[in-house]
C-alpha cells in the first residue's frame, strides 16, 4: 500500500504503469497524431471510443441551444458589460502570432466568428477534429506566440494552471513513450473573427486534458466551455517534478461534502457508488465521460437538477462553494472573475451540488454545482493510459459550462450590434 507522503506527492499511480509491450502501445509509440487519429477512424477501436465518436458527430449536427436544466432556454441571464478584460494586451499578442504565421497556417488557423467549428473541441488525445494549427508542429518563435496569447487573455494564476495542464500531458506522453501523440504542446489553436478592440472574436485551444473556448468582445469574456484533467495529477520526476493541478477542487469539494449535516448529505448524494447499476439506464454514466454529463459534443443536454440548494447552507458552507467556484473561474482575469463571481452568487437560490460515491478521506468521488448561469462539474476517473479499473485521486477530470445558451459567448451575440445568429447554430454538414 502506497504511503500518505505517497498519495499526497502522487505516487500512488505508480502501481499502475501499464504494461509498455503490449500491440496498443508499441503501436502508438511508432505513429504520429495524425497516424494515429487516421488509424483509429479507419479501424473503429477500440470500440466504444470509436462509437461514442460517432455518437459525438451526430451531436453537432444538431442546432446550437446550449445546455438547459429542463430543456427550456431561460432568455435575458447574461448582459454585455465592462469586465476589465486587458483586449489591448490581448489584441497585439494576437496580432503578433498572426505575424508569425506563413500564407498557409493562416488559412488553417482563421474562422469566420459564427463558424460551427467553436463546437468541435475534444479532450481525448484522438485527434479527432484537426483543426487551426497544432504547436508541436510549428516553429518555437510561432509557438511562443501562441502561448503569449494565452498568457495575456488568461490571469496569472490561470495560466500557469493551463500550463501546468500541458506540462502534465507531456509528462503522461514519456511515461508511455508516444510523445509524437502526448507531449507539452499537442494542442490545436484557431481563431474566430479578426483581432478587435471593439468587434467581437475569440479564440479555441484544445487537447489532451486542456481546452478553452475564448469569445472576447471589448473588455468581456466567456470562458466557456472549458475542460482540464491530468492523469497523472502530479508530476514527480524532471524538470517540472512537484507541478500538481485540480487538488484545490478536490480538497474544497470534499470539505463541503463532508460538512453538510446527515439529512443534506443524504440529499446530496444522488449515487452511492460511483458506477451505480441504476446510471446505465438512467443515460448517467459512459466509459468516457464516466460521470461527466457536460463533456465535449453536449453543447444541448438537459441536466435536470440534483441535490440541495447551496442557499439551504451554513454561511461556511456557502463559503466553501465560493472558494470551490473561485477555482472553477480561475482563468479569468481578477476584474472580470469578480464580476462572474457576483453574478453566480446572485442565484445561490437556485444552485444546486450533487454528489457521487464516497466521501470518506481516501474515497474516488464526483461533484457538480449548478445553477442557470454556471455549471461546474469535478470527476475522478479510472485508468486510460494507467491500468487502474476504479477511479482514483490521481486521474481528474473538471470542466465548466455556461448554460442557457452562454458558451461560446452565444448568449451575448444577439446584444451585440451588428451581429446576427449565424450557421453556429448549425452544426458542420458531412
Amino acid at each position: 500500500m502506497a504511503s500518505d507522503d505517497d498519495q499526497h506527492s502522487g505516487g500512488a499511480y505508480h502501481q499502475y504503469l501499464p504494461d509498455l509491450s503490449i500491440p496498443r502501445f508499441t503501436t502508438m509509440q511508432k505513429q504520429d497524431a495524425h497516424e494515429y487519429a487516421k488509424a483509429f477512424k479507419e479501424s473503429g477501436a477500440p470500440p466504444w471510443l470509436h462509437g461514442l465518436y460517432l455518437h459525438w458527430r451526430k451531436l453537432f449536427q444538431e442546432p446550437f441551444k446550449g445546455i438547459t436544466n429542463d430543456g427550456r432556454v431561460r432568455p435575458d441571464l447574461f448582459r454585455l458589460q465592462d469586465e476589465g478584460m486587458p483586449i489591448s494586451a490581448i489584441v497585439s499578442a494576437a496580432n503578433a502570432l498572426l505575424a508569425q504565421l506563413t500564407p498557409a497556417q493562416l488559412s488553417l488557423v482563421s474562422y469566420h466568428i459564427d463558424s460551427p467549428e467553436w463546437r468541435s473541441w475534444s479532450n481525448p488525445e484522438f485527434l479527432l477534429s484537426d483543426k487551426g494549427i497544432r504547436l508541436d508542429e510549428v516553429t518555437p518563435a510561432t509557438r511562443a506566440a501562441a502561448l503569449a496569447l494565452l498568457e495575456a487573455t488568461l490571469s496569472p494564476e490561470g495560466y500557469a494552471k493551463a500550463v501546468a495542464a500541458m506540462r502534465i500531458n507531456g509528462f503522461l506522453g514519456d511515461l508511455v513513450q508516444s510523445s509524437r501523440v502526448m507531449n507539452e504542446f499537442s494542442y490545436n489553436l484557431l481563431l474566430f473573427g479578426a483581432p478587435s478592440e471593439t468587434a467581437p472574436w475569440g479564440f479555441s485551444w484544445y487537447g489532451h486534458h486542456l481546452c478553452l473556448s475564448v469569445f472576447l468582445h471589448k473588455t468581456q469574456a466567456v470562458v466557456s466551455p472549458w475542460f482540464t484533467g491530468a492523469e497523472p495529477n502530479v508530476i514527480d520526476a524532471g524538470p517540472h517534478r512537484g507541478t500538481r493541478i485540480l487538488h484545490e477542487e478536490e480538497a474544497l469539494g470534499l470539505r463541503l461534502m463532508q460538512s453538510l449535516g446527515a439529512e443534506q448529505q443524504r440529499r446530496a448524494q444522488v449515487y452511492a457508488l460511483l458506477r451505480d447499476p441504476a446510471m446505465a439506464a438512467r443515460g448517467r454514466w459512459n466509459h468516457d465521460d464516466q460521470r461527466h454529463l457536460c463533456g465535449a459534443y453536449r453543447d444541448n443536454r438537459v441536466v435536470p437538477y440534483e441535490g440541495v440548494l447551496v442557499s439551504d447552507m451554513a454561511p461556511p458552507q456557502r463559503e466553501l462553494v465560493r472558494g470551490i467556484l473561485r477555482q472553477y473561474l480561475l482563468y479569468l482575469p481578477a476584474r472580470a472573475r469578480e464580476v462572474r463571481m457576483a453574478q453566480v452568487e446572485e442565484w445561490f437560490g437556485e444552485t444546486y451540488f450533487c454528489w457521487i460515491g464516497g466521501f470518506g478521506d481516501d474515497d474516488a468521488f464526483y461533484y457538480r454545482l449548478q445553477s442557470p448561469v454556471v455549471i461546474v462539474e469535478f470527476d475522478h476517473h479510472s485508468g486510460v493510459f494507467l491500468t487502474n479499473e476504479e477511479p482514483t485521486k490521481f486521474h481528474i477530470h473538471t470542466l465548466l459550462r455556461t448554460p442557457n445558451g452562454g458558451d461560446y459567448g452565444m448568449a451575448l451575440r444577439p446584444l451585440i450590434p451588428g451581429m446576427e445568429q449565424g450557421f453556429l447554430w448549425e452544426g458542420e454538414k458531412e
